[in-house]
């Protein structure tokens, strides 16, 4: 889920100036086609540590003559809860390009260093795996409104007020502190490991997670696996409950995509969600429980190649997703002055939600496949299913997502 004011970010020690420097930096680097197959050597000689761990650069030589796009390398940060920070893939005409709105890794280092939260992890355009809950949670104010209490089949637990509405980073007075995107986005794995595949690399990442510092309802294993190839990019990641409790669990990634022409008013976006989740205001972003039909407004994005973005901020939540004879769920991002396109596949059942966010001043589209709606323990939902999985002890589930690249 995503914030609505601006650079959406919290009142941490960045400055505003910085951080829009890095939303800017997504261009693709200088194309270097040619006609015969080349090795892309993606890995920096060298690499900032990350939240205390190594960063992770998966790589494979470019194929071909470079007549088809594909990818070339993932870089992941296990240090901040196995973010997927960066793709990159071969585009022709283009030559190597930036998939995701990402920063250098060095500004990255600076913009993540003392975020004790982990806010800037889901801001600064890669990929934050969001678990347990994605999207914001609302609850009753304890500890002074530094947290807020939430309550499920009769058990209570408190998750730290990460959020507030804002204004380029100064909280806005009269607006109630909210739980934010998950408990680990600022947390290290516990082991890691790569190896070679037949078309490039793969990284599994495992985080023994517990009860998430005590602010969950039962102790959890993570594991997060991505494998990188030519045609695609895999992403599966596995919850298992491994305490004594039952628990509700969801899983949501956050990746910032974006638009090699830097030209956001051609872009064509498809999107198979029939409804939106209506919200209060676009600061505080709390859901009334109502959902609102696409059909007839400028949210409709379900036209098979594709609608033109909207001239405003798009943060909406769709739901009611359109599946594909296969049963997945298809998202596409068309950038038709770059000759770019990417699929994002989201393939597990559980899958309730695409939240979708562009700020008309920006040049990315996020697209966030998420299991739960917004606010999943509100009353406003009077007993609808909201999407949070339900895992006794032993039981575990996995979110998975693939992605693709096309030419228009």
């Amino acid at each position: 889920m995503t914030t609505l004011s601006g650079i959406r970010f919290f009142a941490l020690c960045v400055s505003t100036s910085m951080l829009g420097a890095v939303l800017m930096g997504c261009g693709p680097t200088n194309p270097k086609e040619t006609e015969s197959p080349t090795k892309t050597d993606t890995v920096v000689a060298k690499r900032p540590q990350i939240g205390g761990q190594d960063v992770v650069v998966l790589s494979r030589g470019r194929s071909g003559t470079g007549s088809k796009p594909e990818f070339l390398s993932a870089t992941l940060l296990p240090g901040r809860g196995m973010n997927t920070f960066q793709f990159t893939a071969w585009v022709p005409g283009r030559g190597e390009t930036n998939v995701l709105a990402s920063p250098t890794l060095e500004d990255a280092a600076t913009l993540l260093s003392g975020d004790a939260f982990g806010n800037h992890s889901f801001q600064i355009g890669g990929g934050a795996f969001l678990i347990p809950f994605a999207n914001r949670v609302l609850g009753k104010a304890v500890n002074g409104g530094k947290d807020i209490q939430i309550e499920w089949q009769g058990k209570k637990v408190t998750l730290p007020a990460n959020w507030v509405a804002n204004n380029a980073g100064v909280p806005m007075p009269g607006h109630d502190r909210q739980a934010m995107h998950g408990l680990i986005v600022a947390e290290k794995s516990d082991s890691v490991s790569t190896a070679k595949t037949a078309d490039g690399e793969s990284f599994t990442g495992v985080m023994h997670a517990g009860n998430f510092g005590g602010h969950w309802f039962s102790e959890n294993d993570i594991t997060v696996t991505t494998a990188l190839t030519g045609p695609s990019i895999d992403v599966q990641v596995t919850v298992k409950n491994v305490g004594k409790s039952p628990e509700p669990m969801s899983v949501g990634w956050h990746p910032y995509f974006a638009l090699p022409s830097g030209d956001r008013s051609q872009a064509l976006l498809h999107l198979p969600g029939l409804n939106t989740v209506e919200v209060n205001n676009y600061d505080d972003v709390v859901p009334t429980g109502k959902l609102l039909s696409v059909k007839g407004t400028q949210l409709d994005f379900t036209a098979p190649v594709g609608v033109t973005l909207p001239n405003k901020l798009l943060d909406d939540s769709f739901v009611d997703l359109v599946k594909s004879p296969d049963g997945t769920v298809i998202t596409e991002l068309r950038d038709p002055a770059a000759k770019y396109g990417i699929r994002v596949i989201a393939i597990s059942p559980e899958f309730r939600a695409i939240q979708a966010y562009s700020p008309t001043d920006k040049k990315f589209v996020a697209i966030e496949p998420q299991f739960n709606l917004g606010d999943p323990f509100g009353k406003e939902w009077k007993g609808k299913n909201t999407g949070m999985v339900t895992l006794k002890p032993g039981e575990s589930v996995t979110w998975h997502v693939k992605l693709e690249l096309f030419v228009p």
